[in-house]
């Protein structure tokens, strides 16, 4: 993986804590997956060791969760 991938659910936390991601690492340096929008990247999100979101997975494969939006069941629900 050469970019970080930033997973999140639309929520307002997400959605600020977004904007600072870009805002801190780039907008060229970061995929952004809604998984409220495209579901099908759930089990990927998790097998990333994504437990909720907004999440932060880096290049090298760290899961970093930022404040707390919602977990993972709650989007699979």
């Amino acid at each position: 993986m050469s970019k970080s991938i930033f997973y999140h659910a639309g929520c307002p936390v997400c959605v600020s804590a977004e904007h600072d991601i870009l805002e801190l690492v780039g907008s060229e340096n970061v995929e952004v997956v809604h998984l409220g929008e495209d579901t099908s990247r759930i089990p990927e999100a998790e097998t990333t060791g994504v437990q909720s979101v907004p999440a932060l997975v880096t290049p090298n494969g760290n899961a970093l969760h930022i404040n707390f939006g919602a977990s993972m069941a709650d989007l699979k629900a």
